[in-house]
């Protein structure tokens, strides 16, 4: 499996969970991926794969190059462009530079032996799976759309922005990448029908592959009472990783008055990065409109926003210009720490309006929490409205602000939808199960690949 990216966001955790799974169901996974900051920090790639058969590609020194993508080796673009980041958007990175990443790769594939592969497990569209096709013609690959790649796809199709100079060359490549794949998975039945359209290749050749959680992390073991007071104490006041405008660490601080709110009412978790489709604004806006209708106080907890990273308003802008208390930044976490904080919360919140999967809905309802979300693409497929939780229209702020009302002020309702969105986790969502479908897409395209298919 191979992976561009640094360990930060759903893609290295689905990378993560698959590796582990899939020697149960018959097949050995190496890594190849791209790494970030010494050994301890989850950024790097030996830390967060630990335990597994990983090759890292180090953008440490990289990083602090004048140009990070002119260095040895280049620093990974990205699908999301974000003012003043090291990582500039593909649609912005020329012919040189995208033959300097292809050639990379490929030494990095050929150094981890992908030569003698079964097959070749590309996540994401980008320049590995040209190294894939030059380097290894004879190896099949599985290419692996987490979808924002999709959104970057859309966003050219649609009239790319100013300063996407090379915007329909790489929406080429990525049209000619898929095409060369023998399978692409998707996150959702909703991606299973748009992607053949989009992408431009068979439906046949598009499988589901939900992400799913780690059963042995993921479980119901709720904190309760001061416990709970307790770990968010070391998270919001010992340990405080809130983040402003300027990315400037320790710029939030909460004190004994602010942790009241954990001792009244039902806690409310978003976690994620920062970026504009995520609709923090709209989350805590909605928030700020109907907190004076909830029964006790109830916090809004916002897990993530990777540091100095974020697109659009910072939350904590929105929360100065509101003037809303109660909404706290616990900043960026772990991915270990994740299921200490969702225990320690009763609802999992994501107002993203293009979430191609929603890996945090499952592993909040893999703890017993219902969830709010907007009723589209991949969270429309995860929340079943009425029974797991609460879906909301796309950007609406006071159907969003509605169902936050309802999931804090009805115990009795809360926990029915809660009790109800653990069995259905656990009947659909954890990982051993869901590497037995990954290794059949596998089976197939060694098999497609072998008849001349």
């Amino acid at each position: 499996m191979a992976l561009l990216f640094y360990p930060r966001g759903g893609s290295s955790q689905v990378v993560r969970y698959l590796a582990r799974a899939l020697p149960a169901v018959g097949w050995e996974a190496g890594i190849v991926a791209g790494s970030l900051g010494p050994p301890g920090k989850a950024s790097n790639a030996g830390t967060f794969f630990a335990g597994l058969d990983v090759r890292a590609l180090d953008y440490t020194s990289s990083l602090e190059a004048p140009d990070p993508l002119a260095a040895d080796p280049p620093f990974h673009p990205s699908f999301e462009d974000r003012k003043g980041a090291p990582d500039r958007v593909f649609a912005r990175v020329g012919d040189a530079d995208y033959e300097r990443l292809v050639a990379t790769w490929a030494r990095e594939l050929e150094r981890a032996g992908a030569a003698s592969a079964d097959v070749l497990h590309a996540h994401h569209l980008t320049p590995i799976n040209e190294a894939c096709h030059r380097a290894f013609p004879d190896v099949p690959v599985v290419g692996h759309l987490h979808g924002t790649e999709l959104l970057m796809l859309s966003a050219i199709d649609q009239g790319p922005p100013p300063g996407w100079e090379h915007a329909h060359a790489w929406a080429e490549r990525m049209r000619r990448w898929a095409g060369r794949c023998e399978r692409l998975l998707v996150l959702s039945p909703d991606a299973v029908k748009r992607v053949p359209d989009l992408v431009g290749v068979e439906p046949e050749r598009v499988a589901w592959s939900p992400n799913g959680f780690d059963p042995g992390a993921f479980d119901r073991r709720p904190l309760r009472g001061e416990e709970r007071v307790a770990l968010w104490r070391r998270w919001l006041v010992e340990d405080p990783r809130g983040w402003d405008e300027s990315g400037e660490e320790g710029s939030v601080r909460y004190g004994s008055d602010d942790l009241d709110a954990f001792r009244e009412g039902p806690v409310l978790a978003y976690s994620g990065r920062y970026t504009e489709v995520k609709r923090l604004p709209l989350l805590i806006r909605a928030y700020a409109g109907v907190r004076d209708r909830f029964r006790r106080r109830s916090p809004l907890v916002l897990l993530g926003g990777y540091p100095g990273e974020w697109e659009g308003e910072h939350p904590l802008s929105v929360i100065r210009s509101t003037g809303v208390r109660d909404v706290f930044l616990a900043g960026w976490r772990g991915h270990d720490d994740l299921p200490d904080g969702l225990n320690a919360a009763d609802v999992t919140v994501l107002p993203s309006v293009r979430e191609q999967f929603g890996q945090v809905l499952v592993e909040g309802m893999a703890c017993g929490l219902p969830a709010i979300a907007v009723d589209a693409h991949g969270p429309a497929t995860i929340v079943d409205d009425g029974e797991t939780g609460w879906l909301v229209p796309p950007d609406d702020e006071r159907a969003m602000g509605e169902a936050l009302v309802a999931a804090v002020n009805d115990d009795a309702e809360r926990s029915r939808r809660g009790r109800a969105a653990y069995d259905a986790a656990w009947a659909r969502y954890s990982w051993p199960a869901l590497a037995e479908g990954v290794a059949s897409v596998y089976e197939e395209a060694r098999a497609a690949r072998a008849g001349g298919l």
